[in-house]
């Protein structure tokens, strides 16, 4: 709700800074003009008017995360479910730090809040438990209807959206050492992909696998089986879809690596999870309607699996058949 009310007057100074009066107009045209008026004060644009107004016709991932928060304060109304924490953390980090860039960017470095930001840390010593028993209330019928708004929300994004970094942060905290008592004066660091620097990139990216590794949820509750995701696509795609289909669509997707990899763990989260102790990958219903919304697209399907979609035999006990 906080962060609503940020973002609006962000985007209101924005607006008169650029001599643009964000008020709604009741009628007449250029001086004449007349604007509407509550208790004698022009009505302003709300946010969502806002974001219309500042992002016109471009949607980047900046927009999307502002797009979900506006969304889930609507439905959320005045009710209160701290379990929904654990599954918003990186939407959460990404809205204040894109608060920042827009900030920055518009009203210069004098107003960055980098001495007022933190990032929220949720020490791995109390996570698990506490994360357990936020999913098990989660499950709840109290809070399903956001549970699906959320789900949905994110099934709905592009691949480009639901992986960028301002939609939602998500990041790897390395210890960092120092050998003199100044060289780390920074708790935490971001260090940003750079391409000219293949071999720290590559350093990165294998100490990044080893924490993934350690941390990576295996928990089966909730996810499905292969089996079932082919059955819940095909009773909604008008295409055939088999398990060969559902292979190739996690290749394309990258949602998981192959039977050979040594870093199993390594999946989509959103999509799919590896069970550690049974040796198998779980899906998610996110998945299943990631499936649905893009294979329906026939060429889609055809660059998907290199064939041209085919309509599922008819069933013997249909009529005409």
């Amino acid at each position: 709700m906080l962060m609503n009310v940020a973002w609006t007057s962000l985007l209101h100074a924005i607006f008169y800074q650029r001599r643009i009066k964000p008020w709604y107009v009741s009628g007449g045209t250029g001086y004449g003009r007349r604007y509407e008026r509550v208790d004698g004060e022009h009505k302003h644009w709300e946010l969502a008017e806002c974001m219309r107004q500042y992002w016109q016709g471009s949607n980047p991932a900046e927009r999307r995360n502002l797009e979900f928060f506006l969304a889930l304060r609507n439905k959320i109304e005045h009710r209160d479910f701290p379990e929904l924490d654990p599954a918003l953390y990186g939407e959460c980090q990404a809205m204040l730090m894109n608060f920042e860039d827009v900030l920055v960017k518009e009203f210069g470095t004098d107003y960055a809040l980098a001495d007022d930001l933190g990032i929220a840390l949720q020490f791995s010593v109390f996570r698990p438990a506490e994360q357990e028993k936020a999913l098990r209330r989660l499950e709840g019928s109290a809070v399903s209807d956001v549970r699906e708004f959320i789900r949905k929300f994110r099934a709905d994004l592009p691949p480009e959206i639901l992986e960028s970094s301002d939609f939602s942060l998500k990041v790897f905290l390395i210890p960092k050492l120092a050998n003199t008592s100044g060289a780390a004066d920074l708790s935490v660091e971001f260090i940003p992909y750079d391409a000219t620097k293949p071999e720290e990139m590559e350093s990165l990216s294998r100490v990044t696998a080893i924490i993934k590794e350690k941390q990576v949820a295996v928990a089966s509750k909730g996810l499905l089986k292969p089996s079932i995701v082919v059955e819940l696509v095909s009773s909604r795609l008008p295409y055939r879809f088999t398990m060969h289909t559902h292979t190739k669509a996690w290749q394309r997707y990258g949602v998981r690596p192959d039977g050979k990899s040594t870093q199993p763990q390594q999946t989509r989260q959103d999509f799919c999870v590896y069970d550690e102790l049974a040796g198998v990958y779980g899906y998610t219903p996110a998945w299943v309607d990631f499936l649905c919304k893009k294979l329906a697209d026939p060429a889609e399907f055809e660059t998907v699996t290199g064939k041209a979609p085919t309509r599922p035999p008819a069933h013997r006990d249909d009529p005409g058949t």
